[in-house]
């Protein structure tokens, strides 16, 4: 069954209400250039009161083992997702620590899958998003179709632009290592602030 992750939250509020969805991930962004970085700012509620019932994503950006392992004492993550230039030998040392990964890739027309390869092994599952001068949160989406030519048995998650506006195009793509959506910036009333009317329209158009 194709799962949800809802990625760049920031308020706590936002995040019961989104809770109570039928959400399988959540993803926090420590990227301090990105405008949905979580900060310092729920600390305190991502270490005891975050909902059992859904996966925790740290999202990271080139960032260094030390500083991903210190944040992952704070929080406890189910998932490191590094979407950053990070080699797979840094993988490595993050799986070295106990911890699973979701590796991404920026996709455009020139992107080569088979750099994926060495990744197989250093990751969990693989997420593919579109190519932008920025990592993430862009809301363009990349063409789908290009995910033809990835032919390795690692599942992944599809990001970049999903949106109520491409929701009967989502419901025609099949792939058979698709394993979940990434939903984000399309779903926003302003940065790390989530729509959850708007999340609750999708996920019912997506059953249908």
């Amino acid at each position: 069954m194709l799962k949800i992750k809802v990625c760049g939250m920031k308020y706590p509020d936002n995040i019961l209400q989104l809770a109570e969805l039928q959400i399988d991930y959540m993803g926090f962004i420590f990227y301090e250039k990105s405008k949905r970085f979580v900060g310092d700012s729920i600390e305190s509620f991502l270490g005891n009161n975050f909902p059992k019932h859904i996966k925790k994503v740290g999202v990271f950006v080139n960032c260094s083992v030390e500083t991903i392992l210190s944040f992952n004492v704070k929080y406890s993550f189910d998932y490191i997702q590094l979407h950053g230039n990070e080699s797979p030998e840094f993988c490595q040392k993050i799986v070295n620590n106990g911890l699973k990964v979701i590796k991404a890739f920026q996709v455009s027309e020139e992107f080569d899958f088979s750099e994926c390869e060495k990744y197989q092994n250093v990751s969990d599952f693989f997420l593919f998003d579109t190519k932008t001068v920025e990592y993430g949160g862009s809301g363009t989406t990349f063409n789908w179709k290009l995910l033809e030519n990835y032919t390795l048995d690692k599942r992944f998650l599809l990001s970049g632009g999903i949106s109520l506006e491409n929701v009967e195009q989502l419901k025609l793509f099949s792939h058979s290592k698709l394993h979940a959506l990434d939903l984000n910036s399309k779903f926003e009333l302003s940065a790390g602030l989530k729509d959850i009317s708007k999340l609750k329209i999708f996920l019912n158009q997506l059953k249908l």
